[in-house]
């Protein structure tokens, strides 16, 4: 029987995130079973779907969640480099999709049907990782967030997700790339250094 009454909803909605994301950690997205998030709370299924709806909900804030850990792992990786913040930056991107490979895969892997669309809140909370990339490209080229750096943070963005996607598949080791985080590294400051304004004469 289920503890009905045992947390208020707010804590209910903690309790089931926490479990669910601590599932995902350990089998992926392939693994997850809401059902089994229930069994780990000792609630019904029922609760599940009264605090999150469906499962793909459920699962959308399970990865807005994990995207809230990686905004805060890529500023620790900040707040501990040598100055090189780009460096940190990718290192930060790499390391995370290493040391939480599931909750990684993840974000990639789930697809809200085509009815279904992301809440205000999996918006804002999504939003933090690009908004912390557009600050340090902005501020790397010294230049005012504007369009034009928006838009080259996020092509930096899948630049990095690429190469990082890559390296966690293992395809880069079957192409002979030994280095892929320092690849992507050098293709950033390519990148970066194409946008930077020529010293003048």
């Amino acid at each position: 029987m289920g503890r009905r009454s045992d947390h208020s909803r707010s804590e209910l909605e903690t309790l089931i995130l926490d479990a669910g994301a601590g599932l995902v950690a350990e089998v992926g997205l392939s693994g997850f079973s809401a059902r089994e998030v229930a069994r780990r709370i000792g609630y019904s299924i029922g609760t599940i779907h009264n605090v999150h709806g469906t499962a793909d909900r459920l699962i959308a804030a399970i990865n807005t969640r994990s995207f809230g850990l990686w905004a805060a792992y890529l500023e620790e990786r900040l707040a501990a480099g040598d100055g090189d913040r780009i460096a940190a930056l990718v290192d930060g991107y790499f390391g995370f999709a290493r040391d939480h490979t599931h909750l990684w895969t993840a974000i990639y892997d789930h697809r809200l049907p085509p009815d279904m669309n992301l809440t205000e809140a999996d918006e804002t909370g999504r939003g933090l990782l690009t908004k912390i990339v557009v600050q340090e490209v902005a501020g790397a080229l010294g230049r005012p967030i504007d369009d034009t750096v928006a838009a080259l943070a996020r092509s930096l963005i899948a630049t990095v997700h690429g190469h990082c996607a890559f390296a966690i598949s293992g395809a880069w080791e079957l192409m002979g790339e030994a280095a892929p985080e320092a690849a992507a590294l050098a293709r950033v400051r390519e990148t970066l250094a194409a946008f930077r304004p020529s010293p003048s004469r």
